[in-house]
């Protein structure tokens, strides 16, 4: 009988059994294993392949979009310029072109008391005018070029003229050195040097347009500016104004202007400067110079003030200006000395004089920078333009002025005309304002024999204006 406890290789022993077991789940543990990494290794592969794909949709995409949106390396570019002017450049952004355009539409009444019924005129009338309506182009040319051709179609007191108010070429390649040539307004005196756009009353002062009557204002001119960051300087030889080409209409005379700015920070400036024009040929005949103005306000074109025609030989004006700013306050003041020449026989030299002062103050904090390439002050850009859904209200400005000019000497009786103005100021944004202006003045005039010829005046105007 065999033995059924014993430790022979009966194959029922329960220990055998376990170990072998064992060795078959350890080999298949190990297979599955290896599985698992195998498809571990091809999901890595896949997420690298679905990676790659994503990249390179990415930048397909990006081509394609930057296809629709880039132009052509040799389109040229259209954009608005600081001014909001339509421009247009060539691709190395040489050559520019920007339509430009301004229109001022004044509005305004008269209380007009002449001192005797022998007063010319015996009425000033109220109304509306289109003061300056111009439209034209400027732009640039290989850099150093300048061009401006603007057509005016406005007037004063009921006068329009329909010219081209402006057409000029300007050099600049010599540096700091710019030359002009053309039709221009010419940068004589400081406030004639502010573009009317940034005047801060309707008009300039009569002194101002007194003398540049004789050799300034806008007529045809050559000759050159300088200037750096605290110091302008220029001298222009001028002819005609401009639509005037009549040989009895020449005057042709030489002005020069100098300023220097000792004072110039973010916070304050002081500008100290002097003018000279001399007329070294005088309109005759028909156009023999008249030196007058109006009363500051040009609703209505008669004027009061004046020397009637002058055989005029020659004439020298000397001016002197002064401006500052200190925060939002600035002012500014320019005095004139006028001599004029008689032609021989016409008696001897005569002397007549003028002056202003003004200042203003910028309500809303603003504050008048200094433009060193006219060496002048420019206009108030609102910090906050108007939009009423918003609560802006743009910039606003209070600001007078006192005028007084002298046209009596010796046996010509020009008159004596003083200008009290009150103005206040409404910059809507960059491009558009609205001036408030109140006038309280007189001239004083006499005849030959003394008799009284003058006139008491008050005037209300507005103007609405709007320039690119």
């Amino acid at each position: 009988m065999r033995n059924l406890h014993g430790d022979g290789d009966c194959r029922c022993d329960p220990r055998r059994r376990t170990r072998r077991r064992a060795g078959f789940r350890q080999a298949r543990l190990e297979a599955l294993k290896a599985e698992i990494n195998e498809l571990r290794n091809e999901v890595e592969a896949l997420k690298g392949d679905v990676a790659e794909g994503r990249e390179e949709a990415r930048g397909a995409t990006g081509q394609m979009a930057a296809a629709k949106t880039e132009p052509p390396a040799d389109a040229p570019s259209v954009r608005v310029s600081s001014s909001n002017r339509p421009t247009i450049c060539s691709p190395d952004g040489r050559n520019c072109i920007s339509l430009t355009s301004r229109l001022q539409l004044d509005f305004g009444g008269y209380n007009y008391r002449p001192n005797t019924i022998a007063t010319t005129p015996q009425d000033l009338v109220g109304g509306a005018i289109a003061r300056r309506a111009q439209f034209g182009v400027i732009g640039t040319f290989l850099d150093d070029w300048e061009y401006n051709l603007v057509f005016e179609g406005g007037g004063s007191g009921g006068a329009t003229s329909a010219v081209f108010d402006k057409g000029y070429l300007t050099y600049s390649g010599f540096k700091p050195f710019k030359i002009w040539g053309g039709i221009l307004s010419v940068p004589y005196m400081l406030d004639r040097a502010t573009s009317n756009n940034n005047i801060t009353f309707m008009e300039r002062a009569a002194p101002v347009e007194v003398a540049a009557g004789i050799g300034g204002a806008t007529r045809s001119a050559f000759g050159i500016t300088a200037n750096d960051r605290q110091w302008w300087a220029g001298a222009f030889l001028t002819g005609p104004a401009s639509g005037r080409t009549s040989h009895d209409a020449r005057q042709t005379a030489a002005t020069g202007r100098v300023v220097f700015l000792p004072v110039l920070t973010d916070s304050a400036s002081l500008l100290i400067g002097g003018d000279v024009q001399y007329l070294f040929d005088a309109p005759t005949g028909a156009s023999e110079l008249n030196l007058r103005d109006r009363i500051e306000m040009r609703i209505d074109g008669n004027r009061i003030l004046g020397t009637g025609p002058l055989p005029i030989d020659s004439a020298r004006v000397l001016s002197a200006e002064l401006a500052g700013t200190l925060g939002s306050f600035h002012f500014q003041g320019e005095y004139f000395d006028f001599n004029v020449e008689p032609t021989p026989g016409n008696g001897p030299s005569l002397d007549f004089s003028g002056y202003y002062i003004q200042g203003g103050y910028i309500l809303t904090g603003e504050k008048r920078s200094y433009s060193a390439s006219s060496g002048s002050y420019g206009s108030v850009a609102p910090s906050r333009p108007f939009d009423w859904r918003m609560g802006d209200w743009g910039a606003w400005e209070i600001a007078a002025r006192y005028s007084m000019i002298d046209l009596n000497d010796r046996d010509i009786f020009g008159g004596r005309q003083e200008n009290l103005t009150l103005g206040l100021n409404w910059y809507v944004n960059s491009n558009m304002r609205f001036i408030f202006n109140y006038i309280n003045g007189k001239v004083d005039k006499r005849t030959d024999s003394g008799g009284d010829i003058g006139a008491r005046y008050q005037a209300v105007g507005a103007r609405m204006q709007i320039a690119l």
